[in-house]
């Protein structure tokens, strides 16, 4: 699933080619893609692209009259650039957005229709899009680990919650993780202060130098393979690999259809931690599906 860098990279691309562009024509081929019927689609078209703003992760386009256009990719939905009035080819093509210079499509691999399109009138309506996760580079350390601690959970499970850290998934939390050297079941609430400044100092590190990467790419060229999965990852998806800290292979709890991965020299003290009971842990602190994780919203 695309998460911050991922989301700030397709703004980068998007700016540099639609702001200031008129939004000539929607092509939608899924019904079920679209989520809203008040304004209706055809109200952006004609209009001109004016700003564009990330809400957790996902993308909104606005255009004249305070309309957005409001993109929540999922697991597998992704944007491509393509010439002027493309044609919408293949089972996984679902939307097409025409402008002058080009048409900006999007496609969902899978047979799970995930992916969302909302359109929304005003700041109030798009601000209740918001699941309410405070924002990495918009708090400070007393800011976050408040967050964090408003339930007691594992940290991969509150990195995670939308409703407590914006823009961090499945990937990224392995990742500022084990930058942290904190392992993925450590409870919240036991957290010591020297490890809650670990923990806050690499979640602004990581995703800070996955943004400057991924947005440096995307002024060179559209985001075309946005994935959960790059080798210069320490953790993430590198089962087995060795850790690039300490050499030791890379270890993995699965649970559901999720896994994490981690470092157990470096962030468990040498306990491996993949086996039936701790996947349970995890797994029951955890939504039974991203589906659940992606919808949840602070009350």
């Amino acid at each position: 699933m695309p998460e911050l860098p991922d989301i700030s990279a397709y703004v980068t691309a998007l700016e540099a080619r639609i702001m200031g562009q008129t939004l000539e024509r929607v092509r939608l081929v899924s019904v079920f893609l679209l989520r809203s019927v008040d304004p209706p689609l055809s109200a952006v078209e004609g209009r001109t692209v004016r700003r564009f703003r990330r809400i957790g992760k996902r993308i909104a386009i606005g255009v004249d009259d305070e309309l957005w256009l409001v993109l929540h990719l999922m697991i597998a939905g992704r944007l491509h650039w393509k010439a002027p009035s493309a044609k919408l080819a293949g089972r996984n093509a679902l939307a097409a957005f025409d402008f002058p210079n080009g048409s900006l499509t999007l496609t969902e691999a899978g047979s799970k229709r995930r992916a969302s399109l909302y359109v929304v009138r005003g700041e109030e309506a798009l601000e209740a899009m918001d699941p309410g996760g405070v924002e990495i580079f918009e708090t400070n350390l007393d800011g976050f680990r408040a967050a964090l601690t408003a339930e007691n959970r594992t940290l991969k499970r509150a990195l995670t919650d939308p409703r407590l850290i914006s823009g961090v998934g499945n990937a990224y939390s392995d990742e500022i993780l084990h930058a942290a050297q904190l392992s993925p079941i450590a409870q919240t609430h036991k957290l010591r202060p020297e490890e809650w400044e670990r923990l806050f100092a690499a979640a602004k590190d990581t995703m800070r130098l996955w943004m400057d990467r991924l947005g440096a790419e995307a002024t060179k060229a559209f985001p075309e393979k946005v994935t959960a999965f790059r080798p210069e990852m320490a953790v993430h998806g590198r089962f087995n690999l060795p850790c690039p800290r300490c050499g030791e292979k890379v270890q993995r709890i699965r649970y559901a259809d999720n896994e994490t991965n981690y470092c157990a020299k470096c962030q468990t003290g040498g306990k491996v931690l993949a086996d039936r009971s701790l996947s349970r842990l995890l797994g029951s602190d955890w939504p039974r599906t991203l589906d659940e994780l992606e919808a949840l919203k602070k009350k």
